[in-house]
């Protein structure tokens, strides 16, 4: 008995404003906790960049990323 062949769907891309998002959200949880929203900002946007900038380059380093 053969299996049937997966259609060839592209796979996900994952976006860097997402894990900038992510990490914008976070930073301002940590403000909350730190009483200072300016500082947790500021800290959940390089947290971000770097959740988003290692994404980017996983999908790069294994060909998910049709675009560059």
């Amino acid at each position: 008995m053969s299996t049937p062949e997966k259609p060839d769907t592209p796979r996900r891309r994952r976006n860097m404003g997402a894990g900038i998002a992510i990490g914008i959200g976070l930073g301002c949880a940590f403000g909350v906790a730190l009483h200072n929203l300016a500082v947790g900002i500021a800290l959940g946007a390089g947290i971000g960049i770097a959740i988003g900038a290692g994404s980017t380059r996983s999908c790069r380093r294994r060909g998910d990323d049709e675009t560059h």
